[in-house]
C-alpha cells in the first residue's frame, strides 16, 4: 500500500521503552490521521521497506538516546541520526540502512525522526514512568507533524495552480 505520508512505528516491544514507537503507533492506529498510513513495524525493517518506497514524507516514531532526561522528545532529520554520534536510534538507523535493499533510484520519502528518551532498555513489557509519561505528548506531536505536512501540501498546490 502507497500513501503520500507514512508513520512508522519501530522498536521492541519485549525491551521496556525500546518499544516506544509501537506503542505510539498503536496508539494512532486507533483515530489515524486521514489519508496517512501508519504502520507497526516492530524491528522487521525490510517488510518496512514497501510502506516507504514512493511515499513523500515518513515519520519514524522511535526510542532515541540523546542524553537528555527520560521522556525527553526529539524531533531530528535523518542527516541528524547519521551525523550525530551522540543521537543513538537503532532502528530509525536500521530502516534507514534497509535502502540499499532497494533498486538503485527508487523513490524514498523524507524522512523525520520522532524519539524518546528512554529510561529503561531491559526485557520487560511496559514503559517506564517517564516515557508512558511522554506517550500522549508523542502521540500529539506525530500528529501535529501531519498536520505541518498537509499545510505544506496544500500551500505547494496552491502555487502550482497560481503559476
Amino acid at each position: 500500500m502507497r500513501a503520500d505520508h507514512v508513520i512508522l512505528g519501530v522498536g521492541n516491544l519485549l525491551m521496556s521503552d525500546d518499544g516506544i514507537g509501537i506503542h505510539a503507533a498503536r496508539e494512532l492506529v486507533r483515530n489515524p490521521p486521514s489519508g496517512v498510513l501508519v504502520v507497526d513495524a516492530g524491528t522487521d525493517y525490510l517488510s518496512a521497506l514497501p510502506f516507504l518506497e514512493g511515499g513523500r514524507k515518513a515519520l519514524i516514531l522511535d526510542a532515541v538516546q540523546g542524553g537528555d532526561p527520560p521522556g525527553s522528545i526529539y524531533r531530528l532529520a535523518a542527516a541528524d541520526i547519521d551525523c550525530r554520534p551522540a543521537i543513538g536510534s537503532a532502528h530509525a538507523t536500521s530502516v534507514l540502512e534497509a535502502r540499499r535493499f532497494l533498486p538503485p533510484g527508487s523513490p524514498w520519502p523524507e524522512i523525520t525522526v520522532l524519539g524518546v528518551e528512554p529510561s529503561i532498555l531491559e526485557y520487560g513489557l511496559t514503559l517506564s514512568e517517564p516515557v508512558a509519561g511522554a506517550l500522549p505528548r508523542l502521540v500529539a506531536e506525530a500528529r501535529k507533524i501531519i498536520r505541518e505536512w498537509r499545510n505544506e501540501s496544500a500551500l505547494n498546490a496552491n502555487n502550482q495552480v497560481a503559476s
